[in-house]
């Protein structure tokens, strides 16, 4: 099939789309290893996770097996307002790096929230409604996530209580006030609000905070205020689960033109963007019907699956959460301050950690100097400013597509474009001024982080 014939953007039909959510789980042969009870050791229960997420998610959460999941038609109607998102031929960054490859980008930042997070946020408010709770609590990074989830209780009528972490609470206040438009409350975490932040800031005074202790305080807060629960955006198989609609709508967009990619590169921090991108890729690879290179891009400065360790940590500084199986740093490691993306988590999904572990995808970690290099150069050919987390799957494509100019290798390169970059400003700003660093936490750094890891068998 010649170029001519794929058009710059791809786009599926309202009938076209998906009408069920992908579990990937389903067709692991070794399954995600399960939540633990910090105080028994034994697999988290349905009614002990009862108190933290909405009956429905649970069920999700702990599903092995079923394959697909009907997605409800209340959520299906919202989607509708900007899904199917396009599935974007780069041929003018082809054209510039005058590489063989062939590039594509799935969009999913067009909508207000600027990023992918609204899949899920719709999906858990819907089911927190269904349920008859009054609000919902949650923690966000860089924005998006608690930008999607006060956009998705604002549609259902839920009141939403949002942790930022605190360097993004005062680098990103534009986000922070599109929350606060749409009927979130807002608050900087580590914070005096709750017990779990009291202690985090009495042991380090002036943190700037991380995602686990903003994850501390509001499953505190959902837990010690009747008719609240806990959502939270990346990391969860629940989460992956919704996020799948990004895979298969990505897939169904190539199989319309019976493009079959090489190379699927996705940006990892808690791992919901890459978990549903490759999903239906990654099943296919499972099921032996089609192999491809599945490569997750995350930041030097919180290099969960390039240099953590594989082992079961809490998923929260303040030690609230259960256990879990996964690439992580340590719940106490606390990423750099100047990290100008939102991928600060210090663990992984189970699920990305398992296929990992297997050898079923690779990871690297890149500096972000070289990330907003890659940013501002597609900015400047493609026309859409990206986030800086998307910037880290710009990087590695942009370098596999020079890979391939050295080689002559005509490869297929499709990576996640998850959001844009409008009120990351601050971080660009940096950038350009030259104030930007490329902190990488030493040896020294990561072994005490490590020494904080439970004792599991």
């Amino acid at each position: 099939m010649t170029n001519q014939t794929i058009p710059y953007k791809i786009y599926l039909s309202e009938n076209e789309m998906p009408k069920q959510w992908y579990n990937l789980r389903a067709d692991m042969k070794i399954k995600p290893a399960p939540l633990l009870n910090p105080a028994t050791l034994k697999p988290m229960t349905p009614q002990e996770l009862a108190p933290v997420f909405c009956e429905e998610l649970i069920r999700q959460e702990l599903d092995d097996t079923t394959a697909y999941f009907d997605i409800p038609e209340e959520i299906a109607n919202f989607y509708k307002m900007y899904r199917p998102s396009p599935l974007v031929r780069a041929y003018c960054l082809e054209q510039k790096l005058q590489t063989p490859a062939k590039i594509y980008y799935k969009f999913e930042g067009n909508n207000t929230s600027g990023s992918h997070k609204l899949n899920s946020a719709i999906a858990q408010a819907y089911y927190a409604k269904k349920q008859g709770l009054k609000g919902v609590t949650t923690e966000t990074g860089a924005g998006q996530w608690g930008t999607a989830l006060s956009m998705a209780c604002s549609y259902f009528g839920l009141d939403c209580k949002v942790y930022m972490v605190k360097v993004s609470y005062e680098q990103k206040p534009f986000r922070r006030e599109v929350m606060r438009t749409y009927g979130a409350s807002v608050t900087p975490s580590p914070s005096m609000e709750t017990q779990v932040g009291q202690r985090i800031l009495a042991a380090h005074p002036g943190t700037t905070g991380s995602l686990g202790c903003a994850i501390s305080e509001a499953v505190e807060k959902a837990t010690t205020t009747p008719g609240y629960r806990y959502v939270l955006g990346s990391v969860l198989n629940q989460v992956l689960l919704h996020q799948s609609i990004i895979g298969l709508e990505t897939k169904a967009a190539l199989d319309k033109y019976g493009v079959k990619p090489d190379i699927i590169i996705g940006c990892a921090g808690g791992g919901s963007n890459l978990g549903g991108l490759i999903a239906p890729f990654m099943g296919q690879k499972l099921r032996g019907e089609a192999d491809y290179r599945i490569i997750a891009v995350e930041p030097a400065s919180c290099p969960s699956f390039t240099r953590g360790r594989y082992a079961y940590d809490f998923c929260d500084t303040g030690m609230v959460c259960p256990l879990s199986k996964m690439y992580t740093l340590g719940s106490g490691f606390i990423p750099s301050a100047n990290h100008a993306g939102g991928l600060r988590y210090h663990g992984m999904s189970t699920t990305l950690s398992e296929l990992y572990h297997e050898g079923l995808m690779e990871a690297v970690s890149v500096a972000q100097t070289s990330v907003f290099e890659a940013a501002e150069e597609f900015a400047r050919i493609e026309g859409i400013l990206p986030a800086p987390e998307s910037s880290h799957a710009i990087r590695v494509a942009i370098d596999e597509a020079m890979r391939c100019k050295q080689t002559g290798e005509e490869k297929t390169i499709v990576f996640g474009l998850t959001g844009t970059g409008y009120f990351d400003m601050v971080a660009y700003e940096k950038f350009h001024d030259g104030l930007m660093t490329d902190y990488i936490p030493s040896d020294e750094d990561l072994a005490a982080s490590f020494a904080g890891l439970p004792k599991v068998d």
